[in-house]
Order: C-alpha cells, then sequence, then structure tokens
C-alpha cells in the first residue's frame, strides 16, 4: 500500500513538472544587454520597438523600426510584414509590453523571437 501511494504521489508530481515545462515556448528566448550590442547592433536584422511613437522618438536602439504594441490591430498588421523564417529581436521600456508582444508574434507563426528584457532603460542605463 505504502508503496502503491508512493508510485502515484511520484507520477502526479511528474505530470505536474512536465506540464509546466510543457506550457514554456522554445520560441521565446530572453536576452540581455550584451547579448543585443553583440548579435544585433550593426547588423541587418529584424529589430522591433514596441513603444509608442513618442516614446521610440523620444530614443531607441539604432535600427530599430517602431510597431506599437498599444495599437494591437495595427500592430499585427506590421508585425506580418517582417520574415516569419528569421530571428525578430523586440524590446520595449523595461520588458513587460515586449515580453507580451513576444507571445502576439509566436501566435502569428514566428519561430525565432528574442525578447530583451532589460528593455530601453537597461539600454540607456549600459551604454
Amino acid at each position: 500500500m505504502k508503496n502503491t501511494l508512493r508510485l502515484t504521489l511520484s507520477l502526479v508530481l511528474l505530470m505536474g513538472v512536465s506540464s509546466c515545462q510543457s506550457q514554456e515556448s522554445t520560441n521565446i528566448t530572453k536576452v540581455d544587454n550584451s547579448f543585443i550590442k553583440q548579435e544585433v547592433v550593426g547588423k541587418n536584422v529584424q529589430l522591433v520597438d514596441v513603444r509608442t511613437p513618442n516614446e521610440y522618438n523620444s530614443g531607441h536602439i539604432d535600427n530599430a523600426v517602431n510597431f506599437d504594441l498599444s495599437r494591437q490591430k495595427a500592430f499585427i498588421q506590421q508585425i506580418n510584414t517582417l520574415d516569419k523564417d528569421k530571428p525578430v529581436y523586440l524590446y520595449c521600456a523595461v520588458g513587460s509590453r515586449s515580453a507580451y508582444a513576444a507571445k502576439i508574434l509566436e501566435r502569428e507563426g514566428f519561430t525565432k523571437i528574442f525578447d530583451y528584457s532589460g528593455g530601453y532603460m537597461d539600454w540607456v542605463r549600459n551604454q
């Protein structure tokens, strides 16, 4: 009886852990400032600033395009102009909006999504 209970509890725990892991996205990768500097800046990549136009106009990472996440219908139309087979790099002010945007890109069929979790505020602090 004790062994059956242990086995049952072990299986339940294992199923719980594996179901949590399967919900994690393999298409979205969180990246930091050094990654952006090394892999993105100065390269021909799809770099998207998801902040508002006012935020973007007050400063942005070189060569970033501005697709305003707050205008969701337009945002989806804009991201669908990107190449889904190439990596897309996203950032916002501090990381919340870009994380949300990454999930939208994944839902739209993008498979190589990089989310700069520190955002533009981190970029400015670490220049």
